[in-house]
């Protein structure tokens, strides 16, 4: 019996780390995955696949791309593709290094580590900004229903999708903004939550209403706050039953759909963009039989 990567559902952990990892050219990955995937538990380890490595084993996952560039877009929305993925939750930011160090040696003989992100839940799910994130998630079942493939799709169910991108903040350009911009920047009061009454076309609330799209755009988010030196931001990451919700979501904060730019541009860039899929879990393990592992 398949189900889902647990940690895709599960509350956000304290401390994580998230991993990208390139394939060594003319590496075969079939020895490297069968190792990983008896170290991914789906809970405190979550997989993701990237649609490069999924063609270097000649397989095709339906559904699984790469970003997305929308050519009417008025901001940069950076591509940055990856073969694997994995998101490390835990508790102890030391033990997480730790499984991050044994993950590198295992793979090494195939994989290449291009990119660790640490990662930390702030105020119960804070941005760093103060305000709050994901305010609309979808809850129990509607969050599964929108980040979960169905059962009746066959050779995808209990599989999800997800994007991720590191956004990067300039706090001296937030700060520089009265307390009421920022709040119609973001399209809510920043300790109550509350969203405004009046607030513009160009707020991130407005941009990004779930229900306000045809069909509904829902998807799961599962961000957590980052800090390096004097860099910090907001580690995206949006689960879906497909990359749609997410897609339609992003091309209208890009301006790509009508000219209106999202207002967080204002103050914050997207570093990274990338895609992946993470496959159901079967009998402990994640199932990789649609690679042909």
């Amino acid at each position: 019996m398949s189900g889902p990567q647990n940690g895709i559902l599960a509350p956000l952990p304290p401390a994580a780390r998230y991993l990208s990892f390139s394939l060594l050219q003319g590496a075969d990955a079939r020895g490297a995955l069968r190792r990983i995937a008896a170290e991914v538990d789906g809970e405190q380890t979550v997989l993701g696949i990237g649609a490069s490595l999924a063609s270097a084993l000649g397989r095709h996952v339906e559904g699984l791309t790469t970003f997305p560039s929308f050519a009417a877009a008025a901001v940069e929305l950076p591509n940055t593709p990856a073969a694997l993925w994995l998101w490390l939750r835990g508790e102890d930011r030391a033990a997480l290094m730790r499984r991050e160090r044994q993950i590198e040696a295992l793979l090494a003989d195939t994989f290449v580590l291009e990119h660790s992100l640490e990662g930390f839940l702030h105020r119960g799910g804070r941005d760093l900004t103060g305000y709050e994130d994901g305010t609309e998630n979808p809850q129990g079942d509607d969050a599964a229903a929108a980040a979960i493939v169905a059962e009746d799709v066959a050779t995808l169910a209990g599989s999800s999708f997800v994007a991720v991108q590191q956004w990067l903040h300039d706090f001296k350009r937030f700060d520089a903004m009265p307390k009421s911009m920022q709040d119609r920047v973001i399209g809510r009061e920043r300790e109550s939550n509350e969203e405004l009454d009046d607030a513009s076309e160009c707020a991130h609330v407005k941009r990004t209403a779930q229900e306000n799209f045809s069909p509904e755009a829902f998807v799961l988010r599962r961000s957590m706050a980052w800090i390096e030196g004097e860099r910090a931001g907001l580690q995206f990451v949006a689960f879906g039953a497909s990359f749609a919700a997410f897609e339609a979501q992003l091309k209208r904060m890009s301006g790509a759909e009508d000219g209106i730019v999202d207002g967080l541009f204002r103050f914050t860039r997207p570093l990274t963009g990338a895609y992946f899929w993470c496959p159901p879990m079967r009998a402990g393990a994640p199932d990789l039989r649609l690679l042909g592992v």
